[in-house]
């Protein structure tokens, strides 16, 4: 096999629970609170509102993920639609918002975990996760996908019984009762619980390693992006039916005060074990996610050829595993969930856009290209998948936007250099170097002589001379 291809190991069954672990994480467990605070019971309206907002972006990932079945998702969609600097966009926030996904995994985790030990290390805890998942990851999807497989029969199973064992304890509540939706208490709710969907198109960033992908992938999108919808809602309605929105706004796991509630220790146990194992799925994805779209970058020449590397052996970028791994744990090491997960909202909403934009104009321009699935209701189901992705962001923490503008920055920074080149950079650095060196002995002498400032001058100016004489001298790569 050539050692640059991706193996395709993933049937219908693993792929579907790549996506339904993708989206499951330790969010819906710990931040269900805080929603139910600003919707009220109209929490049961937000979720679903949710998923139908995903559900339309979804629908474009399926038609794109069985027509190009390539390693890299939304970068691989718009770097055929589009090219150039948005490809490198998309592909940049999608790698970014996976780390930060995975890093709030790992911290999620690590914080059901202190619920019965509460003297644990957060953010220690989640960096040694974060290692062990970075092996597993490394030895390859196939083995990753068996761990998912496993994670999510019995996550959903656990939650299964949550759902039948509280809804039994609801007549002695008083019921569900709906409260009138506040419109912008619904959209902020909608907002901030929106990351429990996103993960789910893990399927298509793992696209290369599926088999028939044509069939394989729409299905596995489809499959996953539904019983989200169903699976949330039920949770929510028996979450709020049993205990007050208002009593769970400050609760740090509503899911485990709730189950604590009407269940006793045993349910609270029960919740704890079902938000670690969701922490960890997400976290599996994440890190499955991020390193292929750095494979994919990395192919394309935007980030070093070295990650673009597949093992001998297992057959996966495990260099793009690694350094990945590491950002996210520097990531995971401040121990926050709120803003990460924010800007985790602000990474995945950018590629929804960008994909259902790919989508567009593949359909536009490549007319006759296969398409094993195609999108229903389109254009519309496109630019609904646009629009109220975009509405989402309205009401995302300031600080996270402030935060994406700066990423925007930095992207344009990382994109132009690479389209510069290595030796042109090393040329324009030789020559600033050459002008600091000569500037810093005229400084020194102005100065004058005897004080230490004039003798740190003659060094600064000394190096500055040989860094840029060495950078202007070099000869270019080959």
């Amino acid at each position: 096999m050539d050692k640059s291809e991706l193996r395709r190991e993933l049937g219908l069954l693993h792929a579907t629970m790549l996506g339904i672990g993708g989206a499951i994480s330790a969010g819906v467990f710990v931040m269900l609170g805080h929603a139910a605070a600003l919707a009220g019971t109209a929490i049961v309206i937000a979720l679903p509102l949710c998923g139908i907002i995903n559900l339309f972006t979804m629908c474009s990932y399926a038609e794109l993920g069985a027509a190009i079945p390539s390693a890299g998702g939304e970068y691989t969609f718009a770097k055929i639609a589009y090219g150039g600097f948005v490809s490198f966009l998309t592909g940049w926030f999608e790698w970014i918002s996976n780390m930060f996904f995975a890093a709030l995994s790992a911290v999620g985790f690590a914080y059901m975990v202190s619920y019965f030990l509460p003297a644990i290390n957060i953010p220690l805890i989640a960096i040694l996760t974060i290692i062990i998942f970075t092996v597993i990851n490394i030895r390859g999807v196939k083995e990753a996908g068996t761990v998912e497989v496993a994670m999510m029969v019995v996550l959903i199973a656990m939650l299964i019984i949550y759902i039948g064992s509280v809804s039994l304890n609801i007549p002695q509540t008083g019921g569900f009762q709906l409260s009138v939706p506040d419109l912008r208490g619904l959209v902020e709710a909608t907002a901030y619980i929106f990351v429990v969907y996103l993960g789910a198109e893990a399927i298509a960033v793992a696209q290369a390693e599926v088999k028939n992908p044509g069939k394989t992938i729409p299905r596995a999108i489809m499959l996953s992006a539904v019983f989200l919808i169903i699976f949330y809602t039920l949770i929510a309605y028996v979450t709020v039916s049993a205990v007050s929105p208002s009593v769970l706004g400050d609760k740090p796991s509503p899911l485990t005060f709730v189950a604590e509630q009407t269940l006793g220790t045993a349910g609270a146990i029960l919740v704890m074990i079902a938000g670690t194992i969701a922490a960890l799925s997400t976290l599996n994805t994440s890190i499955m996610a991020q390193s292929r779209v750095t494979y994919a970058l990395s192919r394309d020449g935007y980030f070093p050829k070295v990650l673009s590397k597949v093992h001998g052996r297992f057959g996966t970028p495990h260099l793009a595993v690694i350094v990945g791994s590491i950002f996210t744990a520097a990531l995971a090491a401040t121990g926050v969930i709120n803003f990460v997960g924010y800007a985790s909202d602000f990474g995945f909403i950018i590629g929804f856009c960008f994909v259902n934009l790919s989508l567009m104009k593949l359909r536009r321009e490549k007319p006759h290209l296969e398409r094993p699935f195609k999108v229903p209701l389109y254009p519309f189901t496109p630019i609904a998948g646009i629009v109220t992705s975009l509405m989402l962001l309205v009401f995302i923490d300031v600080g996270v936007l402030v935060l994406g503008a700066e990423l925007i920055v930095l992207a344009l920074l990382a994109y132009y250099v690479k389209m510069i080149g290595h030796y042109r950079i090393r040329i324009a650095l030789g020559g600033m170097s050459l002008g600091m060196g000569g500037l810093t002995p005229l400084l020194a002498y102005l100065i004058g002589t005897g004080s230490i400032l004039f003798y740190i001058l003659i060094i600064v100016g000394i190096v500055s001379i040989i860094a840029g004489v060495l950078n202007v001298t070099a000869k270019p790569r080959d």
